[in-house]
């Protein structure tokens, strides 16, 4: 479920439609769906935002598009796990004797049926989705990179969820330099590398990137796509890779984090150059597949690894009580 002020009948479409075969790729037993409001949702207070919230959930429960069964929302631009908290009380409030309430919505906190990763999944799968392309040298060789992912320059456009994770976990688990950061206000540039982690405590007590120590600041943030990196990962809106800028992306490698974050004139002249990309569809399947875990947990009603946690004590158990039977010694619980 995305809030936006981009939002309207065709993107949700649009967007319904590749999550179908974001589903299908990575395997999960769902059918697509989407949903959102034209809504900036930094403009209202969390009160107002949680009547917003529950009332638009209300409407979707009352004509069954909300169901554990029937259609699992989850977290997208705008929303995050304190909108899927709302909507999931708002369906319990709804379905009194429901069972399987908590299933009507992943991307929720843990307090309230969570799975421990959701909030990182996407960010994460991005970097694994890296990591998997550098392990085969004829890729590798086809995007005209040499060597190892360590090292690699890599331009993030978008700091939100997405792409803060993706960032973090390429620069502190593979060596990566993020060079570039584009957010609202426009982007920062070090060739040198810029500390994520910082970069993102700066965003959030300025609103922007403008002004960080050490950087470069670039007015219009899309020209950081043009700067000299590796690995661009174009981690926000759609079609910010078009046919007015495709041609001046030195990129070798570009990994589609939002979802179609490439138009199709721009795919091609891409392509045409040479550049390789990873798409939207496998790049950022990370959410959705968690997601997948964290509706088989709340149908379950069982935390993950705990029935296999007791079949393993039992089987030691077993040994231990062996072990004495033939010993005639007993062990202590230490």
């Amino acid at each position: 479920i995305r809030y936006a002020l981009t939002v309207n009948q065709d993107e949700v479409e649009a967007l319904a439609a590749l999550m179908t075969y974001k589903c299908a790729l990575v395997e999960a037993p769902f059918g697509g769906a989407k949903g959102g409001l034209t809504i900036d949702p930094r403009e209202w207070e969390v009160d107002e935002l949680e009547k917003i919230t529950r009332r638009f959930a209300y409407e979707l429960i009352k004509r069954s598009l909300i169901h554990p069964s029937q259609n699992v929302p989850a977290p997208d631009m705008g929303t995050g796990e304190r909108e899927m908290a709302w909507i999931a009380d708002q369906f319990a409030r709804m379905n009194t004797t429901e069972i399987d309430a908590r299933a009507c919505v992943t991307g929720k906190p843990l307090n309230a049926g969570g799975i421990a990763g959701r909030i990182e999944a996407t960010g994460r799968g991005v970097q694994y989705a890296i990591r998997e392309f550098f392990r085969h040298r004829d890729d590798v060789k086809a995007a005209h990179l040499e060597g190892k992912l360590a090292g690699k320059k890599v331009i993030v456009q978008g700091l939100g969820n997405v792409g803060y994770h993706a960032a973090k976990f390429l620069e502190e688990e593979d060596g990566c330099l993020i060079v570039g950061i584009a957010e609202r206000d426009g982007a920062i540039f070090d060739e040198k590398g810029l500390p994520v982690e910082r970069v993102k405590d700066y965003l959030t007590e300025t609103g922007g990137v403008r002004g960080f120590p050490g950087a470069s600041y670039i007015a219009n943030g899309a020209e950081v796509m043009e700067q000299d990196c590796d690995i661009l990962i174009p981690a926000a809106f759609e079609g910010v890779i078009n046919l007015s800028n495709a041609d001046r992306i030195p990129a070798k490698l570009i990994v589609e984090a939002a979802n179609g974050p490439i138009t199709a004139g721009a795919d091609e002249i891409l392509r045409r150059k040479g550049t390789v990309i990873i798409p939207d569809m496998y790049a950022n399947a990370g959410g959705v597949t968690v997601s997948y875990f964290e509706w088989v947990k709340n149908l379950s009603h069982i935390r993950f690894g705990r029935m296999q946690r007791r079949a393993e004590e039992a089987q030691h158990q077993m040994l231990i009580d062996e072990l004495e039977s033939m010993t005639g010694n007993s062990f202590s619980d230490a």
